[in-house]
């Protein structure tokens, strides 16, 4: 049956993000890898271009992904296992590397128990939605990822409460007002605030919470979405909780920036993943990783708490400070962070637009971000440095930048 007033409809939204500068366009397909030579890191090749990018807009912080550790274990469970779950777990989807690598996501956040998901997305609203009720009220950060803005969506709360970023004044108001009229508060941030990099003051935070908690008969709870923290910085890679001193009541990360693999994850209380497992239809109801992928995963753990992830971190760091020292000198604007997020921020969606050309026409792979991604005035190039980057890798970026006349 044809649909054409339903698709032009839909060709006028997609106009008017076009014209908005917010359209995202047609997706690179990386088609090689060429291994890391001659001082440099590795590089990309992309389907119908024949030149090398250095690619920078990765999440793969420690560049885990490439390890021929990871690929190995992958390989050696999938000949095992095979390359599929073959059912949701409960039914019978639940293989020995998924009840290995909880176990070591447990110890890995000093938890007594952890849950996997079919990735971070899933995790966030797999967590969140059922433990909202009508008698919850929830208090979320004003930058918090997508993730979180859909899964308060989705669930029903007796309130909703978004308080201005990183303000932990606002923070305390809400939950002074929300004291005695409901039964459960939730509060709900990003660890590292994905487009900026900066880092939610997670102490102070829990601080709040223990401050008011006696006025809620359910408790108050604080979870944490740290995926782009875990295994990304912190000097044993712990990420916000490493760094801040403290410990959210729920963390919720993923096995597929740093670590180098796929899915999602949750730690916290035994009573609370039980919950979870009979509750969280995103985890119910959907198949798990491979026993591959979470193979994979535990040996990637392994590596962060050796030597060798050690030295990966160091490095990842003089990396991130290295490109941003170089932005501030070279005039740009950043939001200064120990993370390897850093944020070039134009404040323009087609200055934005002309400078990812630029970077693109000049072998460098780095995306721009514009409303409603970030607010408006916040237009922003989002360089993520990996533990592949090298120095050169560092300099040849900043030349390209300090070259942009537009």
């Amino acid at each position: 049956m044809p649909h054409e007033r339903l698709e032009s409809a839909l060709s006028e939204t997609l106009d008017e993000l076009a014209a908005a500068g917010s359209r995202k366009g047609a997706e690179d397909v990386i088609v090689e890898v060429l291994p890391a030579a001659e001082g440099k890191g590795p590089r990309y090749r992309l389907q119908g271009d024949e030149r090398p990018y250095l690619r920078m807009n990765a999440n793969a912080y420690l560049g885990l992904g490439l390890f021929e550790e990871l690929c190995q274990a992958e390989e050696e469970a999938n000949q095992r296992y095979g390359v599929g779950p073959g059912a949701v777990r409960f039914i019978s989807g639940t293989w020995a590397p998924h009840i290995e690598l909880e176990s070591r996501l447990a110890a890995f956040h000093e938890r007594d128990a952890a849950m996997i998901f079919s990735s971070a997305y899933a995790a966030i609203v797999g967590v969140l939605v059922p433990l909202i009720t009508d008698q919850t009220v929830i208090i979320s950060d004003a930058l918090n990822h997508n993730s979180i803005i859909n899964a308060m969506r989705l669930a029903r709360p007796a309130d909703k409460q978004v308080y201005a970023h990183n303000d932990m004044e606002h923070l305390d108001a809400a939950l002074t007002e929300a004291c005695g009229r409901h039964k459960r508060a939730i509060v709900i941030s990003d660890g590292v605030f994905s487009m900026r990099g900066d880092i939610a003051p997670l102490a102070e935070i829990m601080a709040l919470a223990e401050k008011h908690d006696s006025g809620f008969a359910e408790n108050v709870l604080v979870v944490v979405d740290d995926s782009h923290g875990v295994g990304a910085y912190g000097p044993n890679g712990r990420g916000t909780e490493e760094l801040g001193a403290a410990r959210a009541d729920l963390l919720v990360a993923t096995l597929g920036k740093a670590l180098g693999v796929n899915g999602g994850y949750v730690a916290g209380s035994p009573t609370i993943i039980d919950f979870l497992r009979e509750q969280s239809p995103l985890y119910v109801y959907s198949n798990p990783i491979t026993a591959g992928e979470a193979a994979a995963a535990s040996r990637a753990l392994e590596i962060v708490d050796s030597p060798a992830g050690t030295q990966r971190l160091t490095h990842l760091k003089a990396m991130t400070e290295r490109f941003e020292a170089g932005l501030t000198e070279r005039g740009f604007e950043t939001i200064p962070s120990p993370h390897p997020i850093v944020p070039l921020l134009v404040r323009d969606t087609e200055r934005t637009a002309a400078l990812v050309a630029h970077l693109r026409q000049n072998g460098i792979l780095a995306t721009g971000l514009n409303y409603p991604v970030v607010p408006k005035g916040d237009q922003t190039i989002r360089f993520q440095i990996s533990a592949d980057h090298t120095p050169d890798d560092i300099a040849e970026a900043l030349d390209v930048l300090g070259h942009f006349s537009g």
